[in-house]
């Protein structure tokens, strides 16, 4: 999606991200850059209140607030004029209840597409979580979930499905939560239930801690611009793997940075042909 004349922050699309942990407060500032580069209007971080301050100088347009304060506020809700998505679980501790009750809050009150990744699979990967998710499939509210293989194993594990093909368990997955799943790994895997999509163009360069949490803000980010869930997941997987590779190509797989990946989404966002205002 890209941004008419008549753009406003608001119509250009606002992510909730709602990410980061005393441990993991970084997560939330790569999640959240990705969410800007992606071309999200209005990135709000909900994080650990002991993570606010570095998620604040780390970006001074963020809008960042303490997950305290988010629990009781108003639920997202988005519309045609003003989309919006929320992404949750970037830098959680999979183990904690502080993960569960911000992944089930929003769950259960985001009138908008939501992301979930990182900690928070772990929670989804549990009666509560999978009713939750059924019960927004059959509302109509899209849900996305980007396990990478062990997290895939876990979330099959509630349900005992077999985990020997990735392209089988990419569509069961699906299936059994009524969600979009995006399998990462050499080869990602994207389905909705109906169809699976093949994203092979990843490298070894996006092996790294911090990578996920890219995609996963870069994802969110086209979600809250109304971009359709299969399409924004292609499109941000795809992107995030070009970004890689560009950046592999001036510094080699050994030493590209989720950092560097970032800093290379808009030459690959460049290259698919969206330039100076107009798309080729």
């Amino acid at each position: 999606p890209y941004p008419d004349r008549e753009a406003n922050k608001y119509s250009r699309g606002h992510l909730v991200l709602v990410a980061g942990s005393a441990a993991y407060p970084g997560a939330a500032c790569l999640a959240a850059l990705a969410a800007q580069r992606m071309g999200a209007g209005f990135t709000e971080v909900v994080t650990d209140p002991s993570a606010l301050p570095i998620v604040q100088s780390f970006r001074p347009s963020l809008v960042v607030r303490s997950d305290e304060t988010w629990l009781d506020g108003e639920p997202l809700t988005a519309s045609p004029a003003r989309p919006g998505a929320c992404a949750v679980g970037s830098g959680f501790d999979p183990g904690d209840e502080r993960s569960k009750r911000l992944l089930f809050r929003a769950l259960d009150t985001a009138d908008a597409p939501v992301l979930v990744d990182g900690g928070a699979l772990a929670a989804l990967a549990t009666d509560e979580g999978r009713k939750r998710s059924r019960e927004r499939f059959v509302c109509g509210l899209p849900t996305v979930a980007t396990p990478h293989g062990g997290e895939a194993a876990r979330l099959a594990k509630l349900l005992g499905l077999p985990t020997d093909d990735a392209r089988s368990l990419a569509r069961s997955l699906s299936l059994a939560y009524g969600i979009v799943v995006v399998l990462k790994g050499p080869v990602t895997w994207i389905s909705d239930g109906e169809a699976e999509v093949c994203m092979d163009e990843g490298t070894p360069a996006l092996a790294k801690a911090g990578t996920g949490d890219v995609l996963a803000g870069m994802i969110g980010s086209l979600l809250a611009q109304a971009l359709a869930p299969v399409d924004a997941c292609v499109l941000a997987a795809t992107l995030h793997a070009h970004a890689a590779r560009f950046a592999s190509d001036d510094l080699t797989s050994v030493s590209v940075t989720p950092e560097d990946v970032l800093d290379y989404v808009p030459r690959a966002i460049a290259a698919m042909g969206f330039r100076d205002g107009a798309s080729r």
